[in-house]
């Protein structure tokens, strides 16, 4: 995989408010990279809070197609920080529910995001840090990484990220993940649906840039609609589905890079 080289000129770091975070551009490509290395990047509501900020931004930048999430150092994320985790013991119900429903907020936002979300993991993801990732559209792994749900081994439940890990690799492979709460390698994580590539380390960010090179050359508004198709869907009958799909497509059809597209296509020889 050829190594990729992107222009000085197009990279520059958007630092609105944030501390514990950091974002790259290289239109059309943005890298958003949790900066709490000494935590090993674990989450606490400040990084939350962060993140949600960053990807409305980025959000908003009809520049970027392909958002990178990853951590620094040696670790994507792992999970919950100490003094998160003392917070949430000593909460009432009523912050509980308020800071659940935080975390909820930001998963369902890297979830439906309109652009390609990649999860750059390497390292340990782990717990929370394990749900940022299994929520984008696509993980590359570094062969020396390891994925966990490990909440149940310290009595808490995975309530959230088991909503999406369903979706992702069945409800079969989720339940042993999530209620023995132990850690897999990479190939592990591939060979269950959970990793979509498992690559060398050396060679992890160059594989995800000429990869999301590659998405960002697709089209920005079918990626949108395709994201909010696959969010709508689950859940539906047969019929409601179709239906819904039929609606979907003939908004599609009516977008300018569709008419654009076709009109590309009926010019090849």
């Amino acid at each position: 995989m050829n190594h990729l080289r992107f222009r000085s000129d197009f990279e520059t770091n958007i630092f609105v408010n944030h501390t514990l975070i950091s974002i790259t551009t290289s239109h059309p490509l943005a890298t958003l990279t949790m900066m709490r290395e000494e935590k090993r990047n674990a989450l606490s509501p400040e990084l939350i809070a962060e993140l949600k900020s960053a990807f409305s931004e980025l959000e908003r930048d009809e520049d970027i197609r392909v958002v990178i999430l990853k951590g620094q150092g040696n670790t994507f994320s792992a999970g919950a920080d100490l003094s998160y985790l003392q917070q949430i013991s000593e909460n009432g119900p009523e912050e509980n529910l308020a800071d659940s429903r935080s975390l909820r907020d930001l998963l369902w936002q890297i979830y439906t995001f309109p652009k390609f979300t990649i999860a750059q993991v390497h390292g340990a993801a782990l717990a929370g840090g394990c749900g940022l990732a299994t929520v984008c559209d696509v993980i590359f792994a570094a062969n020396d990484s390891e994925f966990g749900y490990t909440e149940t081994a310290i009595g808490f439940i995975p309530a959230l990220v088991s909503v999406f890990l369903v979706r992702k690799i069945g409800e079969q492979h989720a339940r042993e993940l999530l209620l023995s709460a132990r850690r897999i390698s990479a190939e592990e994580a591939y060979s269950l649906g959970l990793a979509h590539y498992v690559v060398p380390c050396g060679s992890l960010e160059a594989a995800v840039g000429e990869y999301a090179l590659n998405v960002a050359r697709n089209s920005a508004s079918a990626i949108a609609l395709t994201k909010s198709l696959l969010a709508a869907q689950h859940g539906m009958s047969l019929e409601a589905g179709l239906e819904y799909a039929a609606s979907m497509n003939a908004l599609a059809r009516a977008t300018e890079d569709t008419k654009k597209g076709i009109a590309k296509f009926l010019k090849k020889p």
